[in-house]
């Protein structure tokens, strides 16, 4: 399928494709291997409490120590 850009640097998706995910409105887009990559996201609310969060973290099993593994890998200097 070809999806065209338009002159205003849009791109005009094909039906078929936009069937494949009903009710999402925004794509995250990469660039890899000089390919374009889309990929669905769902906005949350700006008002999502953190206790909504730590919800999720749970549904997702994600514990505290992976939460500080995950930081103390962030913070670290890359090595060159």
């Amino acid at each position: 399928m070809l999806a065209k850009k338009t002159s205003k640097n849009q791109l005009t998706l094909p039906r078929d494709i936009v069937k494949e995910f009903p009710h999402i409105e925004y794509f995250d887009i990469e660039v890899k291997d000089r390919k374009i990559i889309l990929s669905p996201v769902k906005i949350r609310p700006v008002d999502a409490t953190l206790e909504d969060i730590r919800n999720k973290m749970e549904r997702l099993g994600i514990s505290d120590s992976d939460v500080k593994d995950a930081v103390t890998w962030a913070r670290k200097r890359k090595q060159k």
